[in-house]
């Protein structure tokens, strides 16, 4: 006989895996461009983190992936991603790779704004 199980599910409020905080330590882009090497995310995982963190760590394992991309891959609120990936990048659980200079964000700018109106042409 299989054990009951709750209809709820295993549902975990979003702000509650965050303590409720809601803004992150540090602001962290939405580009902006993440990693773990294999020591940080052994790290994560044997240091008492919880299944969150465990999971961000494993997503960035042996290859860059943005803020963005982190919330999709473990379905998660930006939000919370947010709050979580600002505190393991202070941790040092997480390389946070710069994005470009501030100097020259008009020039990067116009550049994105051509590449979108050639996107829109195709």
């Amino acid at each position: 006989m299989e054990p009951r199980r709750d209809p709820r599910g295993a549902l975990v409020r979003p702000y509650a895996v965050t303590r409720g905080r809601t803004e992150p330590s540090r602001d962290i882009a939405l580009e902006a461009v993440l990693s773990a090497s294999l020591t940080q995310s052994a790290e994560a995982r044997f240091a008492g983190h919880d299944k969150y963190r465990i999971a961000i760590a494993t997503v960035c394992e042996g290859r860059a992936q943005s803020l963005a991309e982190i919330a999709a891959y473990t379905r998660m609120p930006l939000g919370v991603t947010r709050v979580l990936v600002a505190d393991m990048v202070a941790e040092g659980l997480l390389t946070l790779h710069t994005a470009a200079p501030a100097e020259g964000y008009e020039e990067r700018m116009n550049l994105l704004g051509r590449v979108l109106s050639g996107l829109r042409e195709l």
